[in-house]
């Protein structure tokens, strides 16, 4: 699959839909995250910021989904912050709370762009070429004709030649918003797909693991063998005991 820019404020694209921000108990305890990682990037100085994460890179099916959310700081307000006060880590957070923020950071957002790289890809090229290449692809294509300087930020470390001045933020998803809401909107982006694939390979439970590897999935690899969508250049216990 290619890349693709999702809808989001002033992007041109679609609707990014409604969405209310998170509620109850556990939302009011995270409300102040958000504000902390919209200050760290609001101090790295430059108007628009964009952020890139990926989803998928440990699971052993399924695609690997890079995301990059672009934030114009001058377009900003408190309103806009407010709304996404619960902005964290996409690992920090359950499904429900995934799903409500995801409008949230498309309709906060400038623009958003999602990559998505096939099974065969990560086994043809490598996990970690092809999460680069993602990363780098989602960046570009968030950037493309935006006039004017643009921050790129990085979980962890540098992808490469861009372009545009880059900066890599070690834990930057739970540190950076741009970052965390790229975060929120690859783990969605990937999740959903994981969903829909169940319907076309049944048996292997892919709904509920959406790909990792549990002590139920790697049972329905032993019983079934390996679908379509699994990687079979990741190292399983699960695999070994085939006989491929």
């Amino acid at each position: 699959m290619t890349g693709r820019a999702v809808g989001a404020a002033g992007s041109g694209g679609g609707q990014a839909g409604s969405g209310s921000a998170p509620s109850g108990r556990s939302g009011r305890r995270k409300a102040r995250t958000g504000r902390k990682l919209f200050a760290f990037d609001r101090r790295l100085g430059s108007r628009l910021i964009a952020g890139a994460d990926e989803a998928g890179r440990g699971s052993l099916a399924g695609p690997l989904m890079a995301a990059a959310v672009l934030f114009d700081y001058e377009l900003l307000g408190p309103q806009q912050v407010r709304l996404l006060g619960a902005l964290n880590d996409s690992k920090q957070h359950n499904h429900e709370t995934r799903e409500a923020l995801y409008p949230l950071v498309l309709r906060t957002a400038v623009r958003v762009y999602v990559v998505s790289r096939c099974v065969r890809t990560v086994d043809g090229r490598g996990l970690h070429r092809t999460n680069l290449a993602a990363l780098r692809e989602a960046l570009t294509g968030v950037t493309a004709h935006v006039q004017g300087e643009v921050l790129c930020l990085v979980d962890g470390f540098s992808v490469g030649e861009l372009g545009r001045p880059q900066q890599a933020v070690v834990d930057g998803d739970a540190r950076s918003a741009a970052i965390a809401a790229a975060s929120i909107v690859a783990k969605v982006a990937r999740d959903r797909y994981m969903h829909r694939a169940e319907e076309h390979h049944p048996g292997w439970g892919f709904a509920e693991h959406v790909g990792y590897s549990t002590p139920e999935h790697r049972e329905a690899i032993i019983a079934k063998g390996v679908s379509p969508l699994h990687r079979m250049s990741f190292q399983s216990l699960a695999y070994q005991q085939l006989a491929l």
